[in-house]
């Protein structure tokens, strides 16, 4: 474990407890289409205005010096909701040419998914995930406070048709709304050769409304998706991934393997130790905890005569700051030692 800071770009994006980061996690916008209860109010929040949000080129470079500078080996763009930047595709373009081998995904609603999935393959987007809690469309509604849930599917199966690598569906189970769905969100994943995961709501709403005692554990949906299937553990190395991957067979045909599903427990069974992401806000700022209420910012220097150099050592300098844990892994509800951030999920980027 390194006992200073780094004093070279060379040492890349390490932490006091030894962690390294090489999976970037970059917000290209904090606004979004939807209106999800678990992330943010219905009136919507009052979104960055257009020049306090990272370029086209100054995300073109920030991810360069991330890559050739700091060690970066995986980047996923998110936001709020990516697809409403009207310069994505060619920001992943220009991304592609950059760095042929690199790993670009993309997190998105697919609210528009349909009309841009083969034109983001072919820029070269490696592979998208979508979220998307519920089949029912009252259901979808209720929890995204917008009646578009034909509209995700028709993203979802265009990606599917275009080839944009294995389609990852994200869902958020709210006790005694959408919970009950999980064998059948399952079910629906496994047979068109998706891979499911089921995230944790985590206290990330803008409202401030979670509560521990609230939220549907890992271990609850483990027992749901059990009424149906036998889940055994994913034999593949986890290699840092926030989802724990379990196989799945179906009660009836319990020696087939008809795919696998992730569960993300960021609260209940928590993962900081092994954690390798870095963060950076639409607007620039560098979060090395999802759950940071530190930010440092990067977009002063990116818009200043500041060289690659300069723009590598601040990002270093925060990430070596990273906390050992999020506070959530210790402690119950209301502990001292953990603070909600005021950012909600869509200003942070997932």
């Amino acid at each position: 474990m390194p006992s200073v800071a780094p004093d070279d770009t060379g040492a890349g994006l390490v932490d006091t407890f030894g962690r390294r980061a090489t999976d970037m996690r970059l917000s290209l916008t904090d606004k979004c289409n939807l209106r999800c209860t678990y992330c943010m109010p219905a009136e919507g929040l009052n979104w960055l205005q257009k020049d306090q949000v990272l370029t086209r080129a100054e995300i073109v470079r920030l991810v360069r010096i991330g890559v050739e500078v700091l060690g970066i080996r995986e980047l996923r763009l998110t936001g709020g909701e990516p697809l409403v930047r009207a310069d994505l595709v060619d920001i992943i373009r220009d991304l592609r040419a950059n760095h042929p081998d690199l790993p670009i995904s993309l997190t998105t609603n697919a609210l528009g998914l349909d009309r841009k999935a083969a034109l983001l393959k072919e820029a070269g987007l490696s592979r998208i995930n979508v979220s998307m809690d519920s089949l029912h469309p009252e259901t979808f509604a209720q929890l995204t406070r917008r009646p578009f849930l034909d509209r995700v599917l028709k993203g979802i199966e265009a990606a599917a048709d275009c080839g944009l690598g294995l389609v990852k569906i994200n869902a958020v189970l709210m006790r005694g709304i959408n919970d009950h769905e999980a064998p059948a969100l399952l079910e629906w994943a496994v047979t068109r050769g998706f891979e499911l995961r089921f995230i944790e709501q985590m206290p990330l709403d803008a409202d401030h409304g979670w509560t521990k005692e609230g939220m549907v554990t890992a271990a609850e949906m483990r027992a749901l998706l059990e009424t149906r299937f036998v889940l055994t553990s994913d034999p593949r190395n986890r290699d840092g991934a926030p989802a724990e991957r379990w196989e799945v067979r179906r009660q009836a045909e319990p020696d087939v393997v008809v795919g696998t599903v992730g569960i993300i427990a960021s609260v209940t069974e928590p993962f900081c130790s092994d954690c390798r992401r870095t963060r950076i806000t639409a607007e620039g700022k560098i979060m090395s905890c999802l759950f940071s209420r530190e930010e440092t910012d990067l977009r002063d220097l990116l818009r200043s005569d500041a060289d690659d150099t300069a723009v590598a050592r601040r990002w270093q300098e925060a990430m070596w700051g990273k906390p050992k844990a999020h506070g959530m892994d210790h402690t119950g509800l209301g502990a001292a030692d953990f603070v909600q951030p005021d950012r909600s999920m869509s200003a942070i980027g997932g």
